[in-house]
């Protein structure tokens, strides 16, 4: 075989079996690995259920016709259909959302470390947008007014919102690329975390009186 040849075919091994070499995408936001067998809790997923037992109430799912209760701070409800409550979806790589929005309600800025968003209005008027990371070209806004029938997609793990702009109900569903995508809020998380982060340094970092940092975190 001549080098030339032989090196093409070297390349194109090595292209080929990459991505089989790469490691399962997480489940969950952490998984600390135990020596002793009989200190785990849990796998990166669920164990599958004997094929033999499983039935179609397996794969089934009733509620989504109800409005979830939006009488609270941020004016939404998110109703989630995920591998904790719809087993059949376990190894599959996708789970469903409902969003109730009452009017000027808002879901608010949050992020999904382990899935893209697929989102369609199916009643009223959505004003809905990500933000893009800072590279290259800083963190560039992305927004869209939506209406009913239309789609937005939200891009994996980047910070995202909607918000109902008017005086009528919303309501919204939402599919998302993992059995257990997880959500992190971020004004939830930020001024929220338990323990609470050191007011100081979030003063430092939001460029906010420690006052006013130390009122959010009573709030959160």
């Amino acid at each position: 075989m001549a080098p030339k040849s032989f090196f093409a075919l070297f390349l194109l091994s090595v292209t080929l079996s990459y991505p089989m070499a790469s490691d399962p995408s997480p489940l969950q936001d952490f998984c600390v690995a135990v020596n002793d067998p009989a200190n785990a809790l849990f796998v990166n997923g669920k164990f599958c259920k004997d094929p033999k037992l499983v039935t179609p109430e397996d794969f089934f799912k009733a509620g989504f016709n109800n409005a979830g209760n939006t009488n609270n701070r941020v004016g939404s409800n998110v109703t989630a259909f995920n591998v904790g409550n719809l087993a059949g979806l376990n190894t599959l790589g996708i789970s469903l959302v409902r969003i109730d929005y009452a009017p000027f309600g808002q879901n608010p800025p949050h992020t999904h470390p382990r899935a893209t968003e697929v989102l369609v209005v199916q009643e009223g008027t959505l004003y809905v947008g990500f933000v893009s990371s800072s590279i290259p070209d800083g963190n560039r806004l992305f927004t869209k007014t939506l209406n009913t029938g239309d789609v937005f997609v939200f891009p994996e793990g980047l910070i995202h919102f909607q918000f109902n702009p008017t005086h009528s109900k919303a309501v919204a569903f939402a599919a998302l690329s993992s059995q257990n995508p997880g959500v992190i809020t971020i004004a939830n998380s930020v001024f929220g975390s338990k323990p609470a982060i050191d007011p100081i340094a979030l003063s430092n970092a939001f460029q906010l009186d420690v006052n006013v940092v130390k009122n959010l975190q009573t709030k959160f």
